[in-house]
């Protein structure tokens, strides 16, 4: 099992064998490490189905002739916003993804944790006299558990490359 304190470790000894290229080696591979999860939960977003069912005084299946509304730059700017974020000091080693709310428009920037509930409601064009709900499918918490093994794996493979190179 991969754990902090394998990699405080690393990174004290990384600093003690004065091998700041080793160091930006290390950082540079747990980023590959992570770029195949942050391509996996972008295209999870992007093949959302998000669909609209109509309230209030809207016709059935929310959208003209009864079909379901697309909302393909809503799921675009998120895929955008999600970030991979590396740290090596700090007391908190590893990689971390996370999205972006300020890469997102301000009436946006809760929509990514409602997407992952499954539901939400709005106003339909501002229209606060008409609702509207939109569901989807959660994608953050299953593409994280599906690619976590992976990761897990790359990880544990570039720590011990690096601490292979350390001991000579």
């Amino acid at each position: 099992m991969l754990g902090t304190g394998q990699l405080l470790e690393l990174d004290r000894k990384l600093r003690a064998a004065g091998g700041a290229r080793l160091e930006q080696s290390l950082h540079r591979r747990v980023r590959r490490a992570a770029e195949p999860v942050h391509r996996e939960l972008q295209r999870a977003i992007r093949t959302n189905p998000i669909r609209g069912q109509g309230g209030g005084r809207t016709r059935r299946g929310g959208g003209r002739n009864g079909r379901a509304h697309r909302v393909a730059g809503l799921r675009e700017s998120i895929a955008r916003a999600i970030r991979i974020e590396v740290r090596n000091r700090a007391g908190r080693p590893g990689a971390r993804l996370w999205i972006d709310r300020g890469r997102l428009p301000i009436d946006q920037r809760s929509l990514p944790d409602r997407i992952e509930d499954g539901r939400w409601r709005h106003p339909v064009f501002g229209n606060r006299k008409r609702w509207s709900t939109q569901h989807s499918r959660p994608w953050w918490g299953p593409t994280i558990r599906r690619m976590e093994p992976h990761m897990r794996r790359e990880i544990a493979r570039v720590l011990d490359d690096t601490e292979r190179r350390i001991r000579g």
